[in-house]
């Protein structure tokens, strides 16, 4: 008789899967993705390398799901953000930049496994689309804040991929792992200082402390 699984034991299956990623993601958050090689996932499951290999074709697959799960948690977040920030085009790209910056120099590890670390080309196309998603929510505001005069006029789409772009950039040396721990005022003071940054760039005046 041909073995069919059960409930149970899909639901097993499920669960071991889902630990693997799980373990994947803490060690990302941990060190990056280098350091989720499948002996260390393993180990960490107290499972077999074979046993990952059973459940993902490849280290590149289970660290692209990895990607994909924790870039989507963020965009997520940033999206829930700017719905509640109001309805000026202005508070709401405010509040994209302050949630962006904030929580990658709050969580500088996975944010710059998300952004900056050399990846495989199957994770690198996973970050290609974690980059447009914030490109995309920062083109609909803009585009609103051109219909209502709150930005000088520009193209939307470029606009908002130039914003998301300085905001990466300008992050860069305080998100690396080799930089020092930054201060909480630090902190606000980037990203006050990137917020202004992107408001000019929009022509919108900005006086600072804008939620």
């Amino acid at each position: 008789m041909p073995y069919r699984p059960t409930a149970l034991t899909r639901q097993n299956a499920l669960d071991k899967r889902d630990g693997f990623l799980r373990a994947a993601r803490g060690l990302v958050a941990a060190d990056g993705f280098k350091a989720a090689t499948v002996a260390a996932i393993a180990a960490r499951c107290q499972a077999s390398v074979g046993s990952v290999y059973s459940y993902f074709d490849s280290r590149d697959r289970l660290l692209a799901e990895v990607f994909r799960s924790a870039a989507g948690h963020e965009v997520d977040l940033v999206r829930a953000a700017v719905a509640d920030a109001g309805q000026q085009a202005s508070e709401r790209i405010g509040e994209l930049i302050r949630i962006f910056s904030g929580r990658a120099l709050h969580g500088r590890r996975m944010a710059w496994a998300l952004l900056f670390e050399p990846v495989s080309p199957v994770v690198e196309a996973e970050r290609l689309v974690y980059r447009s998603s914030y490109t995309d929510i920062g083109e609909q505001i803009i585009r609103d804040g051109l219909a209502s005069g709150d930005f000088v006029p520009q193209d939307a789409r470029l606009a908002s991929s130039a914003v998301m772009g300085a905001v990466s950039e300008a992050l860069v040396g305080w998100i690396r792992p080799d930089s020092a721990e930054p201060s909480e005022s630090e902190l606000e003071s980037v990203i006050e200082g990137i917020r202004s940054f992107c408001f000019r760039a929009l022509g919108v005046s900005y006086a600072g402390g804008v939620r």
